[in-house]
């Protein structure tokens, strides 16, 4: 077939690098191929012609700043849905932004362009409603977890598992002594990784309490190095958080390389999110905490399907990491379990435990470039 032309929107900086990642495919199979839409660099490398730029979508969750931009938002929606339906691409993939993408692909879809979707939206996690709204949307979603697809099947979607982008990024066996020569540590050292989160709520609601539990940690094993990885962004937030925990020169902040300090760590404190299935993907031991504003808490317990909130503890069907949830993620809990973790005694439930996330890391690993683009074609052939 000729090389189609595929319309695209990507919010956010993770939908541009799994935007990316799709162009790589289908430019493989369709050098020629014309991809237009909303994008960010990464799209911009693939010679993808961003109509807007991605971070105009990029807002996060009920606040003011939604409500300001909701008009900008709609309008740009509508815009393109005209273009769109004027310039009728063979396909239409829509990269994560839910909020944004659904809508637009559920009237693209009403008028017969076929509409894909990539990233199941959490339904077994926490919106359930959205499962009618994706199946008015979406003429195929991409999953990037296994059990996804038979889900989506029991209500009458179409999917294809095409693997988790990142398990093809973090090494099966990280190298941590590397990582410590980058960071400066020890081979010896026993270092503890904190990461309270990307964005500023959850630094807010969170920060201080994982600082004031390295502090009581400190008094138990005083040897121990911590190394947070800041968002350049939240760096001055995080720096006067640990000085208010008393934990100024104590902890090392560096701008970044979460990675390199996940690789680097025995253990982890941190907040619930992609980063927890990273920290997974790294084999490394954890706690997982969230703390968020009391209402944004009550409406999210109302919505919860299942008794796991940290996405290794999804995956694996199991409390094999520890959670601690809003009032119960106290300084001194989150401690004790950091220290339940460092004791002579872990060492079996340890290797117990990177065997699992060993056999998870394999799950999820595959050609996610080809099986996005074996999926795709079909739905413009159908």
């Amino acid at each position: 077939m000729s090389a189609p032309r595929v319309a695209m929107v990507a919010g956010e900086a993770s939908g541009d690098l799994l935007a990316g990642l799709v162009l790589d495919g289908l430019r493989t199979r369709w050098p020629e191929l014309q991809a237009s839409g909303i994008g960010g660099p990464q799209m911009a490398r693939r010679g993808f012609q961003a109509h807007w730029p991605s971070e105009r979508l990029a807002v996060h969750g009920y606040n003011m700043d939604v409500f300001r931009r909701l008009w900008e938002l709609l309008g740009i929606r509508k815009q393109l849905r005209e273009r769109l339906l004027r310039e009728r691409p063979d396909v239409f993939i829509g990269v994560d932004a839910p909020d944004f993408n659904l809508g637009l692909e559920a009237a693209l879809k009403t008028q017969g362009v076929p509409t894909v979707h990539f990233v199941c939206p959490s339904i077994w996690a926490w919106r359930a409603d959205r499962v009618e709204k994706i199946r008015r949307a979406a003429d195929h979603v991409l999953c990037i977890f296994p059990f996804e697809p038979a889900l989506l099947a029991q209500h009458g979607i179409a999917a294809t598992y095409v693997g988790h982008p990142l398990a093809n990024v973090i090494p099966l066996q990280p190298d941590r002594t590397a990582a410590r020569q980058k960071l400066g540590l020890a081979s010896d050292d026993t270092v503890v990784a904190i990461l309270p989160g990307s964005r500023q709520s959850e630094v807010k609601y969170l920060a201080l309490r994982f600082f004031q539990a390295a502090a009581l940690i400190l008094l138990a094993q005083p040897a121990i190095k911590f190394v947070v990885p800041a968002v350049p962004t939240l760096r001055a937030q995080i720096e006067a958080l640990a000085a208010q925990a008393g934990m100024a020169g104590r902890i090392q902040i560096v701008s970044g390389q979460s990675h390199t300090v996940l690789a680097a760590c025995n253990l982890t404190l941190i907040a619930s999110g992609t980063a927890t299935l990273e920290a997974a993907l790294f084999k490394r031991p954890m706690v997982i905490a969230y703390n968020m504003q009391w209402m944004s808490w009550k409406l999210m317990q109302r919505k919860q399907l299942q008794p796991w909130v940290g996405l290794p503890n999804i995956l694996c069907r199991d409390f094999v990491v520890p959670e601690l949830l809003q009032d119960a993620a106290t300084p001194q809990a989150l401690a004790d379990a950091c220290l339940q973790w460092l004791q002579p005694a872990a060492s079996a439930r340890i290797a117990a435990l990177e065997a699992t996330f060993t056999a998870l890391h394999h799950s999820l690993q595959r050609d996610t470039a080809q099986l996005a683009t074996d999926a795709i074609q079909k739905i413009i052939r159908s």
